[in-house]
Parts: C-alpha cells; sequence; structure tokens
C-alpha cells in the first residue's frame, strides 16, 4: 500500500496546504502546523506527518518560534 492510499483527506489537505506556501512549522520535537497563521487542531496528524518524514520545517528553530514549512520528497510523492 503507498503512503497516500494512507493518508486520511485531513492529512492529504494539510500536505496541499504547505504545498501552496500556506503552511508553517513551529520549533520543538514535536512541531505543531500553522496554516495561514492559524494553529492547525490536529496535532496528532501533524507529528505523525513530521515522525513520517513527509513534511519538515525549512530551518531550525527555537520552542516558541515558527518557520516555514515545506514537504519533502515523499511529502510532494504522497499528493501527486
Amino acid at each position: 500500500m503507498t503512503i497516500a492510499k494512507e493518508l486520511s483527506n485531513r492529512a492529504k489537505a494539510m500536505l496541499k496546504a504547505v504545498a501552496a506556501g500556506r503552511g508553517q512549522l513551529s520549533g520543538g520535537v514535536e512541531p505543531d502546523l500553522y496554516v495561514d497563521g492559524l494553529p492547525c487542531c490536529d496535532q496528532a496528524t501533524t507529528h505523525a506527518l513530521v515522525h513520517a518524514g513527509l513534511l519538515r520545517a525549512r530551518r531550525a528553530v527555537g520552542l516558541y518560534e515558527r518557520t516555514d514549512a515545506e514537504l519533502t520528497d515523499a511529502g510532494r510523492a504522497a499528493i501527486a
């Protein structure tokens, strides 16, 4: 089974928002996703996407800071 088939519609929408340049991640081991400046309510899915290597921060930031989010190659493949 491919990663794309395992992802929920919400997870795919979150990845698409990041692909469109609308996402930011907070610093820390369990980062939070912000879309259009607003916190995404599904923290568990954000954590799963980061730990699965589909989503990452563009640069390292402190715990209470944010940076742009970006998709990895696997993340782009998952929504292709």
